[in-house]
């Protein structure tokens, strides 16, 4: 791409440009000055940052094999050849708390205020496959998402809602056939059929082991449960995401960027082989896989990021499993901003690192986009804050003008530098993580786990002894008073709720309700694809606790590495 004469005078002219600087720097030290406010620079993930990137940075760069046109191998500018130019990225924004119909009332306001996707929250009971009367739940009925039991419970959480319209994500993993199954459920009782469905389950259960915590069954029935999930949709649910490999959360772990990619798309090759392995031709389902990223505060490194990962997927479709679809070989992302970066200190500064996240995200390409709200830190969002986050994205979108090409800043040295940079650090994990015979086999090694403790370990570290600033907490602090206005769950949710519970189970047919669950026991025992059998319990009112419970029996329960 660069002509190699010129390439070697560039070299000249920065070797000429440093020695020159660092003379000016040393000349200044004499008088006792500082030139630069830190002796070396590093980004948020640790890499040094140069003071100028020129051509020399990125000579090796071939133009048509690493960047290419958007919308085509491989993939690095974008998956849509026009960008945001035709449709703008899908703005979601993440709720869900309390009840079914609290929660449905948000999700009408979300909508009202022109969010084009929802995205559903779950409490921890029903992210782990327990029913709100289960003494496990009490307490945290309601708190951390909406507590969703059975298909009658997700009839009212899209009551007036057009399921055939709208798009809907659910972050569940563990249990995600089953909220899968409530919610096909929910739309036939409204005439939306299977195949008129879109939207994304998460369902992601590598990433829960190695950097969330809300696992259920271990490793090898929780895969086979993805991939009969990926065969049944692939038949019955075409149009929807079936799974979201989510980096997310190991990037909330905290890793670094070079890692989120890493161990996101060791995730998905294991998921990738998982469906092969079950008999699945590969542009059957790959098509239908997503991504889920986190954008960090590092404005630039997260636009690089987004880059790195589209170009590692294309390649590892096309060039491991010989995808022939391209459409198997998008990299396809919904992106979050950065959670674990917001402060209750000073919860006004949020908004800011929230604008600086979603330019990332939309800089870098994203798909989807949910903008956190300011005062997650310290509670569930109330409206106010909500429709901040929103006009975030939509100020982004109309106002500042980034939306209006395609991949704006490809060809900036840095940034091209940088891609490349994260593309070779996340090849090498790749690499020992295939050595060690997959993701599945890092875990249970607590190869993954390791990493990213280290990595937080040391961000944590720079952060309290002050060489890494954070506004309003390690600097410039004032006097706050106590926060108001916060949204607080109280726990008469979590009795009223096992009382809903109590009424429908009273009113079901429970000889339908047995018959269903020993159908899935012995489904379960054997090797049919089980997501017939729960979407049969759904219908019948079946709960999620109950159809978990049926599959404990059969698959056990992970017990994590006591040690790591």
């Amino acid at each position: 791409m660069f002509d190699k004469a010129k390439i070697e005078e560039i070299k000249k002219e920065v070797a000429a440009y440093e020695t020159k600087w660092e003379a000016a720097k040393a000349k200044a030290a004499e008088k006792g000055k500082k030139v630069e406010r830190k002796e070396k620079f590093f980004n948020v993930s640790g890499a040094e940052v140069n003071q100028v990137y020129t051509p020399a940075d990125i000579a090796d760069l071939d133009y048509n094999e690493d960047i290419g046109m958007p919308g085509e191998f491989p993939f690095v500018r974008n998956v849509q050849a026009n960008g945001y130019r035709g449709k703008l990225w899908t703005m979601r924004q993440y709720a869900g708390f309390s009840t079914a119909e609290e929660s449905n009332a948000r999700y009408r306001y979300l909508i009202e205020s022109g969010s084009t996707g929802l995205s559903c929250a779950f409490d921890l009971p029903t992210q782990i496959g327990y029913d709100s009367d289960d003494p496990i739940a009490e307490g945290e009925v309601g708190k951390v998402g909406v507590a969703i039991d059975s298909l009658a419970d997700m009839e009212v959480l899209f009551g007036g809602i057009d399921l055939g319209k709208v798009s809907t994500s659910m972050t569940i993993n563990a249990p995600a056939s089953v909220l899968l199954a409530f919610y096909i459920a929910a739309a036939e009782k409204t005439g939306v059929t299977p195949d008129q469905l879109t939207g994304t389950i998460q369902n992601d259960i590598l990433k829960e082991y190695s950097a969330r915590g809300t696992y259920i069954f271990p490793p090898v029935p929780s895969m086979r449960l993805i991939t009969d999930i990926f065969g049944f949709c692939s038949e019955n649910v075409p149009k929807w995401n079936t799974i979201s490999i989510s980096g997310y959360h190991i990037r909330e772990a905290g890793s670094t960027a070079a890692q989120e990619v890493a161990f996101t798309l060791a995730d998905g090759i294991a998921y990738v082989q998982a469906a092969i392995e079950a008999g699945l031709d590969v542009d059957a389902f790959a098509g239908r896989l997503s991504f889920f990223f986190n954008a960090h505060n590092d404005l630039l490194e997260e636009v690089a990021k987004f880059r790195a990962a589209r170009r590692i997927w294309a390649r590892t479709m096309r060039d491991r499993f010989k995808a022939k679809s391209e459409r198997s070989m998008m990299f396809r992302v919904h992106t979050q901003t950065g959670g674990s970066t917001l402060t209750a200190q000073q919860p006004d500064n949020n908004v800011v690192r929230v604008t600086i996240q979603t330019l990332a995200a939309v800089l870098g390409g994203t798909n989807s986009l949910h903008t956190n709200s300011k005062d997650e830190a310290l509670a569930l969002p109330n409206e106010d804050s909500v429709r901040v986050a929103l006009r975030t994205q939509q100020i982004v979108a109309f106002e500042s003008g980034v939306a209006d090409t395609v991949d704006p800043l490809a060809g900036s040295y840095y940034v091209e530098a940088m891609t490349n940079r994260i593309e070779a650090e996340a090849l090498d994990y790749i690499a020992k993580i295939d050595e060690m015979g997959g993701a599945v086999k890092a875990v249970e090694q607590g190869y993954i786990q390791r990493e990213i403790q280290d990595s937080s370990y040391e961000y944590q570290k720079e952060v309290e002894s002050g060489e890494r600033i954070v506004v309003g907490v390690n600097k410039f602090q004032i006097k706050e008073a106590p926060p108001e206005g916060l949204l607080k769950i109280d726990l008469s949710v979590g009795v009223k709720q096992a009382q809903k519970l109590g009424e429908m189970k009273a009113g079901r047919d429970n000889n339908a309700v047995q018959a269903k669950l020993v159908a899935l026991k012995e489904a379960a025992q054997g090797s049919a694809n089980l997501m017939p059998y729960i979407l049969d319990a759904a219908r019948v009112y079946c709960t999620e606790g109950e159809i978990c419970n049926v599959l404990r029996d059969v698959f056990g329960e992970y017990t994590p590495m006591q040690s790591i």
